[in-house]
């Protein structure tokens, strides 16, 4: 009989937590005891797990007695908080927050591209930010064939990066607007309804957002590449789910838009969607739901003489391989 493992979920109430018990369910972990953990304000609810009804515990930190895996979303601090904890009771942490992200002794994993850095824990493991994990499985492929010198990526980042309240947003001033009613934006730095937002985190002193500053510094850890040069711009857009990147990529080899579209072909985690004659390119209402990275609109760069650049449009669903998925399939390398 193959081995179960118990697994706790901290921040279960969220929308990525949430996520993240359905992905445990239709991947069919091997689960053995699920514990569902929220704050005090949230336990005693249920969740579903496999038609069942799953009490909500609240999390403390003898939440993780007899815990294999323990996956967290519930924010930086909470992470903080509790690490210790986890990994005195001996399991492994695999969080979702940015609060290890570039701590050296933690690994920073997307299965996709560099599954073998998880088995160098110390009883963390930390999941990439979710615009970070979208750009490096399309990328990296691409990266290991011809090199990468220089990508610079503006997103399109849907409400659900700032979760449940995020879309509820969305939803509400979708209405409002229509109905000719006031808005009073809360979730957002300004209104999202019909509008977008060029702000995604806290400015820094040089102009970027740690958004932003994220996905520079994340690439070259997980891709090994610690010289490769990014810029990005990223946009939070009245999109409900999935997050979309423009790409535009500077190779150290010459690259032709055929070879990308071969290499990305057998890619894991890739899925090719790249014919503009029929009208079909990657959109984030087609990649919400799915568990692959949508390519598409593969050209390239015409800025340049030396075919060494190529543009791209990806979109991802990032509440999936963005967050949740990506957390579980780092679990399934252990098991």
């Amino acid at each position: 009989m193959s081995k179960k493992f118990n697994v706790a979920i901290a921040g279960a109430t969220g929308a990525v937590g949430v996520e993240m018990i359905e992905t445990l369910e239709k991947r069919n972990f091997p689960v053995n005891e699920l514990r569902l953990l929220a704050s005090a304000r949230s336990a005693g609810k249920t969740l579903k797990y496999n038609g069942k009804d799953i009490v909500i515990e609240e999390l403390t930190e003898n939440s993780f007695k007899n815990i294999d895996f323990a996956l967290f979303s519930a924010g930086g601090d909470i992470s903080k908080q509790y690490a210790r904890a986890v990994v005195d009771s001996g399991a492994i942490m695999i969080d979702n927050s940015s609060a290890f992200r570039m701590d050296d002794s933690v690994p920073l994993v997307v299965p996709e591209v560099n599954a073998e850095d998880a088995f160098k824990h110390k009883g963390i493991i930390a999941n990439p930010n979710c615009s970070t994990i979208i750009m490096v499985v399309a990328v990296n492929p691409l990266h290991k064939a011809k090199k990468l010198k220089r990508l610079v990526a503006s997103t399109y980042q849907a409400t659900s990066g700032a979760g449940a309240k995020g879309m509820e947003e969305l939803e509400i001033q979708t209405r409002q607007l229509l109905s000719g009613e006031a808005i009073e934006p809360k979730a957002f730095a300004h209104r999202i309804g019909f509008n977008l937002i060029p702000h995604i985190d806290v400015f820094q002193d040089n102009g970027y957002t740690k958004e932003e500053l994220k996905m520079l510094n994340e690439s070259r850890k997980i891709m090994h590449c610690p010289d490769l040069m990014v810029s990005c711009t990223c946009v939070r857009v009245p999109v409900m789910r999935a997050h979309s990147e423009s790409l535009n990529m500077e190779f150290e080899e010459a690259i032709t838009p055929e070879e990308v579209r071969a290499i990305l072909q057998s890619a894991p985690g890739v899925k090719l969607v790249d014919n503009t004659a029929a009208r079909e390119y990657p959109m984030p209402i087609d990649a919400s739901g799915l568990y692959d990275i949508l390519a598409g609109r593969i050209r390239q760069d015409c800025s340049r003489t030396d075919g060494k650049g190529i543009d791209m449009f990806i979109s991802g669903d990032q509440l999936l391989k963005g967050a949740a998925l990506n957390a579980v399939q780092i679990a399934e390398l252990f098991v």
